[in-house]
């Protein structure tokens, strides 16, 4: 929002079936001075109010046309394609500065149309779903970014006594978001994304101290799979400017088939960038899974620990540890800027040390071996030192060589720019 602009905000929605509500929304934003732009994504019945962005550009910003997916009769595949569409508009006038915020109301379909959209802006802009599927599973239509689900108590289906306080609520909610002042972004310090599970702790905690000691100011995601998905998302957004990815234990429920997987792009985004990271192997020892008794049964004969009710850990074979190793050093190959591997030989987790109950020279050698045959030093500088993860002179070694690659890469930002 420009100054002395009133703020905009995009009301995305299936106008055939949530038309009244949607009015009822931009009568009460209206009343608040905020200006709204309705976007119809419906594709049944006509819509129930008039809308500013109609269907037919909706579904050509997919590059389709909306008779073409009536005709086709296929309810789930057009949905799809307005979906794409709605995403690519509200990118557009996002970037071109049209929108300060985003509301949508809907069930099922409805909210997962409109959260593809929330999900595609930066982090920061004001995102608010009343959906009927806020008090369940929320991951899906939340992913990796700053989507605020209400729950509409009631279906979204007319304006009644309930209804109508809820969206009141909605409506005043994000009047808030996008009238309230901006938190100015200083610039002073550089921000860093560094990774952390429970058996990391201690050696990020130590590392997060000794950056912050160098001038940095550190954001520590939770190694839980949405933690390092949110993470990639700040990376290509330009939030960070350099890495502390000492927490990799994502890539292992990816590949054996854990419940806290990021998906397959994890690891991936700092190189893309081309900033500096510097990584190690933090708990790729282990593979979680919710309580025990939820464990595949495929997996009930290996080594397993009850982390707590809820979490049970699974320790990584030396087959599963070398493709890991194979996976992490493919990935860190293909990095555009500076990046540092740390391996630490004592351990690679609390549980790994020798004494503790996954301590397992075999796993560790195995990934040790395959990043040592796989790594491309030309690209990847390697350092091997003979402590475990959580020693202190781990992180403080990870912590100085980030700044030292840090310093060097912004000395050579700064060249370029000049020339």
């Amino acid at each position: 929002m420009k100054k002395g602009q009133n703020p905009v905000v995009a009301l995305l929605g299936t106008l055939d079936t949530k038309g009244v509500e949607y009015g009822f929304v931009r009568e009460r934003l209206a009343g608040l001075g905020v200006h709204t732009l309705l976007i119809d994504a419906g594709i049944i019945d006509e819509p129930q109010v008039e809308p500013d962005i109609s269907r037919e550009e909706v579904a050509r910003a997919a590059g389709r046309e909306l008779e073409e997916l009536v005709q086709a009769g296929d309810r789930g595949a057009a949905i799809k394609v307005m979906a794409e569409g709605a995403a690519s508009l509200i990118g557009k006038l996002h970037r071109e500065g049209r929108l300060d915020g985003i509301l949508g109301l809907g069930g099922s379909g409805g909210t997962a149309l409109v959260t593809q959209s929330m999900r595609g802006l930066p982090v920061g802009v004001p995102k608010l779903m009343v959906s009927t599927m806020a008090s369940g599973d929320t991951r899906p239509y939340v992913g990796e970014v700053d989507v605020t689900m209400m729950y509409s108590v009631v279906d979204i289906s007319g304006i009644n006594q309930v209804s109508a306080r809820i969206l009141a609520n909605a409506a005043d909610a994000i009047a808030g978001m996008v009238t309230g002042q901006a938190l100015p972004r200083s610039g002073e310090k550089p921000l860093i994304g560094a990774s952390m599970f429970g058996v990391t702790t201690p050696a990020v905690e130590a590392g997060r101290k000794r950056l912050e000691e160098l001038g940095y100011e550190v954001l520590v995601f939770h190694a839980t799979g949405t933690g390092g998905q949110s993470m990639e998302a700040l990376i290509r957004d330009g939030y960070l400017t350099g890495v502390f990815d000492l927490t990799t234990t994502e890539l292992a429920d990816d590949l054996v088939g854990g419940v806290l997987s990021a998906g397959p792009h994890r690891l991936e985004a700092a190189g893309g960038k081309g900033i500096p990271q510097v990584v190690s192997l933090g708990a790729l020892d282990m593979v979680n899974f919710g309580p025990k008794d939820t464990v595949p049964s495929s997996f009930q004969e290996r080594r397993l620990v009850e982390h707590n009710p809820t979490v049970t850990l699974m320790r990584t074979t030396p087959e599963e540890c070398a493709e890991l190793g194979r996976r992490l050093a493919r990935k860190l190959n293909q990095a555009q800027g500076p990046v540092a591997l740390f391996i630490p030989l004592k351990g690679v987790s609390a549980l790994s040390k020798e004494g503790e109950f996954f301590h397992d020279p075999a796993a560790d050698e195995a990934l040790f071996h395959a990043l040592r045959e796989e790594i491309d030093r030309d690209v990847v500088e390697v350092h091997e030192l003979d402590t475990d993860v959580n020693d202190p002179a781990f992180a403080d070694a990870m912590a100085q060589r980030l700044h030292q690659l840090y310093s060097e890469w912004t000395g050579d930002q700064q060249e370029e720019g000049v020339q």
